[in-house]
């Protein structure tokens, strides 16, 4: 078993470690370019456990955590580069990064507008409450990871960009705002990595919600990639028994505890110490259920799913979600277009039993909501995107079948086209008094 302490490796050692000479002169120019737009780190284990050096630059997790040429416009490149070259001054460097970041859409689906809570009138920084029943919490000390993943959709959080930042101290603002909305039943707890935070730091933002008495309350989700990057924290951490006993305390006040666990692919549940952990987290009660967006690069193979998919669920975590690459960041590098992205769904999805067959996907979190690619169909002579809403901020557009022109090349919601003008509610809520009924297929 792996009892190593925990070791980053990032901008300021990379160069230091053995891999590096085993790097192409490309391949470390890229990590030292793209590294200085958008976040790099990674770690020991992910570097000696999980990525065969055989097959780098092409190895998945490598491409999952270590930067890469095309991750950047071409011209972008191409100007940070020449900077690097001329040791140009830090601050003409950090200038021309962050004009990039600011064209990168760094907070996608109206993240610091529409979707940030208000307590009487006065935003809450670090809060997100997008659909009734949900509330997102960022905690100030849990917005790092162990590793950052280079398709990161939250990259902005960790660029050293305050005004792009999403973090909160404030758990009693949490508690009041619960209080106040009796429909939010969920709580899910963010970041960055909130399993980054050692365990009386993390015991400090969840015991007020225990003890606060809020009925209404009913699940605590944590969002955490340690149980692929970095499932010590669950099994030698030095506190991995306290963060257990946590769990457990949750579980003993009457509500679900699940962690909303990032497993991209297959390999990560590869490894002992990775197993064990998931083993330890289930059995304080908590629930366990894995997603990922499908990414160019990395998992972008029905096998691939398949295999997570199965193995996830002998061993006792819930497939939940595909989600499709998100439009922020390095998307041009890693998007898929949706069309590929249904059929790799329905090609893994057929080839697992009905346990495994919980994940829903491939879902966009777009503005309106998450939209579903049902599946490409005919309908009236046209070939079409058959969408839903599986979740909403109008819940009236939940589960109501939708089409969009069929684009063989469209990535994203924002591309798609209604493919009748009865769609069109659906697309573009604000502009619509009512959805439209339902359709009967035939």
């Amino acid at each position: 078993m792996n009892t190593k302490r925990f070791q980053a490796i990032d901008r300021s050692n990379v160069e230091r470690h053995p891999f590096w000479d085993r790097l192409r002169p490309d391949l470390r120019e890229a990590i030292r370019v793209v590294s200085l737009v958008l976040p790099f780190r990674t770690n020991e284990y992910v570097v000696e456990e999980l990525i065969d050096w055989d097959r780098v630059p092409d190895d998945p997790m490598y491409q999952l955590t270590f930067s890469q040429r095309g991750m950047l416009d071409p011209t972008d490149y191409a100007h940070v580069r020449e900077l690097l070259r001329a040791k140009a001054p830090n601050e003409q460097i950090r200038a021309a990064a962050d004009a990039i970041r600011r064209s990168l859409n760094p907070h996608p689906a109206g993240q610091m507008t529409d979707n940030v809570a208000r307590l009487d009138g006065r935003p809450l920084p670090g809060m997100q409450h997008k659909y009734d029943e949900t509330v997102l919490f960022f905690p100030s000390q849990g917005q790092t990871c162990h590793a950052y993943c280079t398709f990161c959709f939250r990259w902005a959080q960790f660029v050293g960009m305050a005004d792009l930042k999403m973090a909160s101290r404030e758990t009693a603002e949490l508690v009041r705002y619960l209080q106040r909305h009796p429909e939010v039943s969920d709580v899910l707890i963010t970041g960055g990595d909130p399993m980054i935070m050692r365990a009386n730091v993390l015991a400090g933002y969840i015991e007020p919600l225990l003890e606060s008495k809020l009925e209404s309350l009913h699940t605590i989700r944590i969002g955490t990639k340690s149980v692929g990057y970095w499932p010590q924290r669950f099994v030698t951490d030095p506190d991995a028994d306290e963060v257990l006993r946590l769990f457990e305390r949750v579980v003993a006040s009457g509500r679900q505890l699940a962690l909303m666990a990032h497993y991209n692919h297959p390999v990560e549940l590869s490894t002992p110490i990775a197993r064990e952990a998931l083993r330890r987290i289930r059995a304080t009660g908590a629930v366990v259920r894995m997603q990922s967006p499908l990414v160019r690069h990395i998992n972008d193979d029905a096998q691939a799913w398949a295999d997570l998919w199965r193995t996830g669920a002998n061993l006792g975590a819930i497939p939940y979600y595909m989600f499709v690459e998100r439009d922020t960041g390095a998307r041009s590098y890693f998007e898929v277009p949706l069309v590929e992205a249904w059929e790799i769904f329905r090609d893994a999805y057929r080839q697992v039993s009905g346990l495994a067959r919980t994940v829903r996907g491939p879902s966009m979190s777009a503005h309106p909501g998450k939209v579903r690619v049902v599946g490409v169909s005919t309908v009236n002579g046209r070939r079409v995107f058959v969408l839903e809403y599986l979740q909403a901020r109008d819940p009236e557009m939940v589960g109501r079948p939708f089409f969009a022109k069929f684009d063989s090349h469209a990535t994203w919601f924002d591309q798609l086209e209604p493919a009748f003008p009865s769609d069109r509610a659906l697309f573009h809520p604000a502009e619509a008094a009512e959805v439209e009924p339902l359709r009967v297929f035939g």
